[in-house]
This record gives structure tokens, sequence and C-alpha cells, in this order.
């Protein structure tokens, strides 16, 4: 009876064990897919501050005036990330667009990518993008200089919205962080690259 009942125990134990990492391994696919998914769902509805990306600008260009800032940070890279225009002036609806001047200033190549936010948050939904570097991982080679454009416009929605219509002035931020083939970079503190960036 006792080398069954053991055989019983052993084979109780295999299986606990392997439960064991069947959960951390879940446990640590779920970290890593986190933060994508919730960039994506921020990009999807505009949550928290987030630019939506658009398919077409608005058949509608209203006589209204806001104002774009740009804002340009970079973590832990060796580069020099700027945008060429402080602000610009737009109406609602209208395309805008602004250029950014991003070198490596290492002598290797660096893969990087930017997140991106707005403030005020209820901006969020209404300011939209048709083209943008951030859309993807961008691969700088040593010593090298790149121009990137970003297409935009705030919707013609925002007029409308109770909470944003009184919208006159929208700061635009990007953030670049380390990157390899979409997925986040160890930065040696302890933390991971591709994290939702602070609020401005």
């Amino acid at each position: 009876m006792s080398g069954s009942s053991g055989g019983v125990a052993s084979k109780r134990a295999r299986m606990i064990a392997a439960i064991c990492l069947l959960t951390v391994i879940g446990m640590t696919g779920a970290a890593f897919a986190a933060v994508p998914l919730y960039r994506m769902f921020c990009q999807v509805t505009g949550f928290d501050g987030t630019v939506r990306r658009a398919e077409k600008a608005p058949d509608q260009v209203l006589d209204r005036m806001v104002t774009i800032r740009f804002d340009t940070n970079v973590r832990d890279m060796p580069m020099k990330f700027t945008a060429e225009q402080t602000l610009q002036r737009v109406r609602i609806g209208e395309t805008g667009l602004a250029y950014f001047d991003v070198t490596n200033t290492s002598d290797q190549p660096i893969q990087a990518r930017a997140a991106y936010n707005v403030t005020p948050e209820y901006a969020g939904p209404y300011f939209q993008k048709l083209q943008c570097f951030c859309f993807d991982e961008q691969t700088i080679a040593a010593g090298e200089t790149r121009k990137f454009p970003v297409q935009y416009f705030v919707a013609p929605e925002l007029a409308t919205d109770r909470e944003a219509k009184g919208a006159t002035e929208i700061t635009l931020s990007y953030t670049f962080y380390p990157a390899k083939d979409g997925a986040p970079v160890a930065l040696g503190n302890g933390q991971t690259g591709l994290a939702i960036p602070a609020k401005s």
C-alpha cells in the first residue's frame, strides 16, 4: 500500500509542479503583452490622452483655430530628438504637417519606438494622425540624422464635445524608448522601454 500511495503522491507533486510552471509562463506572457495591449486600446479609443490613428482626413474644416504645441523626449538613448517647430496654428478639421529631427549620436545603430500622448487628456480622441514615425519601430544608423513627418488633424467633433469644445491649445508629446523587434528592452534600471509616458 505504501508503494502505491507513494506513487500517487509523486504523481500529484509532478502535476502541481507542472501547473505552477504553466502559471508562471502565463503570467510572464501576460506581463509582456499588457503594455502593447494597453497601448493599442488607448490608441483606438483615445483613452488617457492617447492620439488616435486615422485612415482619412475629415470632410469638414471649421473656422475655429487651435494651437498645437510639440514636445520631444528621449528615454535612456544616445539620441537627439527635436521638433522643427515649437507650435502650429491650424483650423479644426484641417490637415497639419509637422517635422521632427532625430540624430543617433552613438557609433552603433539603435532601434527605437516613440510613444505619444496629448494634453489635455480630453483632446485625445479628437487629435488624430494620418502619418507618423511613431506607428512603427525605427532603426537609425550610427551618426545618422533623419527627418520624420507627422500628418495630423483635430477632428471637427471637438467643437461639439461639451468638455472639449473650449480647448484652444493641445500639446503633442513624444518619448523615444529603446526597442527591439517591437518588444520592450531593459533600460538597466529595472524598467523597460515602451511604457506609457507620464503625462506632461
